[in-house]
């Protein structure tokens, strides 16, 4: 594991960067999505004032909801809502990706505005059950900045929805250590160039984020993992994958 001032010392600090990408997928999220959008408001606009030249673009990608998650994005004028009919989140994630990549180039197609490379290119990761805190893209934009090609974060469960021995069971297991070994798409950071290196998210229900960085790492990425600025997620108990984050703290109780 690449500790963030090893990474400082791989790389200087006066790379350029154009664009943050927050990709979100949604399957039937109507409750929790507004907590989550307005979440990410919050931390764009405190990351505007510490990067107000960076362009910030918001993916929610709808899989098959049937719910009013539609609606509840077009209460957030800035988010790109994407449809799809797949069913699993690591599609979900990819076409988020995928639509992000798609609209960066289409605004650079015109002569008179420079292409975007890809390694200038941040995509930062969460879920719809998910709320992000303020400070979670300048965290992540300054391990970037600093050297880091990915970046782990840490997740926790709402603590109002889970029971107390849960709660101290998930504190025991999930310290907040610097280099703690977690890998959680709720709080995750990829370089674009990486990320297609990579192979991006693969099509797949679920552990679509352990095998990104598993293959990133193959290909040499410096991963970062921090402690800072923890996403707080769902905690429900019965999810859409037996090995989801679900599963996982029901096996806690």
């Amino acid at each position: 594991m690449v500790s963030p001032r090893q990474a400082e010392r791989r790389m200087s600090d006066d790379r350029s960067w154009d664009h943050v990408a927050v990709v979100i997928p949604a399957r039937d999220e109507e409750a929790r999505l507004g907590a989550c959008l307005t979440g990410v408001d919050r931390a764009i606009r405190r990351f505007r004032r510490y990067q107000p030249s960076v362009e910030v673009t918001v993916v929610v990608v709808l899989d098959a909801c049937r719910d009013r998650s539609a609606a509840v994005c077009a209460e957030f004028p800035w988010v790109q809502a994407v449809a799809i009919d797949r069913r699993l989140v690591g599609a979900a994630r990819a076409a988020g990706v995928a639509h992000v990549l798609t609209a960066v180039e289409s605004l650079t197609d015109s002569l008179a505005t420079p292409a975007l490379e890809l390694d200038r290119l941040w995509i930062a990761c969460t879920d719809a059950d998910s709320v992000p805190p303020p400070d979670w893209l300048r965290v992540q934009f300054e391990l970037a900045r600093a050297g880091a090609e990915l970046v782990l974060g840490m997740v926790q469960p709402q603590a109002a929805e889970v029971s107390a021995p849960i709660w101290r069971a998930w504190r025991d297991r999930h310290p907040a250590r610097v280099d703690h070994p977690h890998i959680h798409g709720a709080n995750l950071g990829i370089r674009a160039d990486i990320y297609v290196a990579a192979g991006g998210f693969p099509p797949l229900a679920e552990h679509e984020d352990r095998l990104l960085v598993e293959s990133a790492r193959r290909g040499g990425a410096i991963v970062v993992s921090t402690a800072a600025a923890p996403v707080l997620t769902s905690g429900r108990r019965i999810g859409r994958t037996p090995s989801g984050f679900a599963g996982y703290l029901a096996g806690l109780e």
